[in-house]
């Protein structure tokens, strides 16, 4: 069984927990998962079982959608409601209009530093480990993009702020509502989290299995004859007729092709200056 099964991952779980269960229930361990959600997360997790596991670097960069509760005029040592309460501060929900424009300055590229209580290593270490410990490191900032960020709802009485936020991989939505928090002119955190979609992998699929072939769709196929020495790692030379996808030698395509001989699926290969190399072999 090879391919995608798009997952609504339920609270309280951690991804590991779903592969675990995914695992069990297909009886293989080959199974791994792109972009990681903490347990208090909900949404879309991507499982990727068998030969799919090989496509996990062409899949990592796909733009993430998210539904996050801002919850204002408390923030915690963790970013999100599972941490402490570690500083408080006035509100102002009054000015409507101030508070879309505060919302739409966050769309475009920009620099964001990674929280302490994230996965990432260290010197060999991962920083929530560090932040355990009580210790704090400098992270160095990492450029983001957000897409479009919309506002659902606004909770006066609550202090609370719904938003829907479209954005790329490495995108930290904790530090987005507190750096949104900021500009309001007050502190928050992370209340509430739900993703939505991954690239082309939407929550109203969950559930659905995706076939190896039907994966990487977006890019054009390549019907190849000399399937021996493609496996055996020789580049081959492609002639323009026979590229699908209305791509043709003089557009001198450049750039990743799914791979077809004899109608059967190959893999994924790699086009430039009409030669065609390997990538992914299955």
């Amino acid at each position: 069984m090879d391919g995608i099964l798009i997952v609504d991952k339920r609270k309280g779980m951690t991804s590991f927990d779903v592969i675990r269960e995914v695992r069990k229930k297909y009886n293989t361990k080959k199974v791994g998962h792109i972009g990681t959600l903490d347990p208090l997360a909900t949404g879309v997790l991507t499982i990727l079982i068998g030969k799919a596991t090989k496509l996990s670097d062409f899949l990592m960069e796909h733009e993430k959608e998210y539904i996050a509760t801002l919850k204002l005029g408390k923030t915690t040592d963790t970013g999100d409601s599972e941490g402490n309460i570690i500083e408080e501060k006035a509100v102002n929900l009054n000015i409507s209009d101030n508070i879309d424009q505060v919302f739409q300055s966050f769309v475009g590229e920009s620099m964001q530093i990674p929280p302490m209580y994230s996965a990432i290593k260290i010197q060999g270490k991962k920083l929530y480990e560090l932040a355990r410990e009580g210790k704090t490191v400098e992270r160095e900032p990492r450029k983001i993009t957000i897409k479009e960020i919309t506002i659902l709802n606004i909770d006066k009485d609550n202090n609370e702020i719904e938003y829907k936020a479209t954005c790329s991989k490495g995108t930290y939505i904790r530090v987005l509502c507190e750096d949104i928090a900021k500009k309001l002119g007050t502190v928050g955190y992370m209340k509430e989290l739900r993703r939505t979609r991954i690239g082309n992998f939407k929550i109203e699929d969950a559930g659905k299995f995706i076939e190896i072939e039907n994966i990487l769709t977006h890019i054009p196929k390549v019907e190849i004859q000399e399937y021996d020495k493609l496996i055996n790692g020789v580049k081959i030379s492609i002639r323009g007729d026979r590229i699908c996808n209305n791509i043709s030698i003089q557009n001198d395509y450049e750039g990743l092709v799914n791979i077809y001989y004899k109608d059967k699926y190959v893999g994924i290969g790699e086009m430039k200056n009409n030669i065609l190399r390997r990538k992914i072999i299955l």
